[in-house]
């Protein structure tokens, strides 16, 4: 996937869509510096925007205070006063990022009426906007919907080209493009809606053990080797390391048993499986064995998941001639 262009200009109305996101290796630990590879997927956010006399989120007037994203998306491009239409194929609260795909869009079309913007700035502003309405979290989410394709965090320079540089409080995080084996994936949405307040409570306990220290080494062995898996295109190798990234997320206290459930369904048509995203819910993440997609998406649609079969897209665009608000 080539590098992405910048936000050009245009005028009012404008249109955006930004694509959702699956962590295949490093959550949890990327927010304490450890490696992360994540993958843009073809669910997308779409929205309309428009300038009006009030601020409205589909029709709601209380929006512009009452969400903190569509809050905080506002304020970071100058507080205008608009009308936005936005329909989502991603599932909320099953750790796809739907919030980060809404902030993207939003960002990319505000910005777009105001002159453009570069995608390391719109990035910027995206972690920016995401934090401040979440309180926690890494700049894993937005970079990825802004980027598009496969996406590193902390990996170094051999993990692909850089992108950019991303700057928090606390600490900063280095986004580089990871390369395309050219595999298809399968998530699946648990229908248990995650909790990413409990699931950082989880793991801050967990990693406050005597022991903390050694698991979150055993996350970034994980995700190294998991990123040097996915760009060698060692289809077997990937899969036996979302085994072992699962093992550390379930020792971390992050499983859920419908997630468990789901992995037991997938195991023969899937060379390996884990959850995605802050776990206690949510969605799982499954490598198909070639030839088995279909199985796959059958084994767990009978298991009460809701499964989509999911290719790397392109990162959040402006769409062409969009309709009236």
């Amino acid at each position: 996937m080539s590098d992405p262009e910048p936000i050009p200009a245009r005028g009012f109305p404008t249109s955006a869509r930004a694509p959702a996101k699956c962590i295949l290796f490093g959550e949890h630990a990327v927010v304490r510096g450890a490696p992360e590879l994540v993958l843009a997927i073809d669910l997308h956010t779409q929205l309309v925007v428009v300038p009006a006399a009030e601020s409205r989120l589909n029709g709601d007037p209380a929006a512009p205070t009452a969400n903190p994203f569509f809050r905080g998306g506002l304020a970071a491009a100058g507080a205008p006063t608009v009308e936005v239409r936005s329909v989502s194929r991603i599932p909320r609260a099953a750790g796809l990022g739907s919030s980060a795909a809404f902030v993207a869009a939003l960002s990319a079309a505000l910005s777009a009426g105001r002159g453009g913007i570069g995608r390391p700035e719109l990035a910027q502003r995206c972690f920016e906007v995401e934090r401040g309405a979440q309180g926690v979290g890494s700049p894993g989410d937005t970079s990825t919907v802004v980027a598009g394709g496969y996406v590193t965090l902390n990996a170094g320079a051999g993990a692909g080209e850089r992108l950019w540089r991303i700057r928090g409080t606390e600490a900063s995080w280095e986004v580089r493009r990871a390369p395309d084996p050219g595999w298809a994936w399968v998530v699946a949405y648990s229908g248990v809606p995650r909790s990413t307040a409990d699931a950082v409570r989880a793991v801050a306990e967990r990693l406050g053990r005597p022991d903390g220290p050694h698991l979150l080494e055993q996350f970034e062995e994980v995700a190294r080797a998991g990123i040097a898996a996915v760009a060698s295109g060692d289809r077997a190798e990937t899969g036996r390391l979302l085994g072992r990234n699962q093992e550390l997320l379930r020792e971390a206290g992050v499983s859920h048993p419908r997630l468990e459930a789901l992995l037991a369904a997938a195991g023969p048509a899937a060379v390996g499986a884990k959850l995605t995203g802050a776990g206690c819910g949510g969605s799982i993440v499954a490598l198909p064995v070639e030839g088995r997609e279909v199985e796959l998406v059958r084994r767990l649609a009978r298991a009460g998941a809701v499964p989509f079969p999911v290719r790397p897209v392109a990162g959040v665009q402006l769409v062409e001639n969009p309709p009236p608000a």
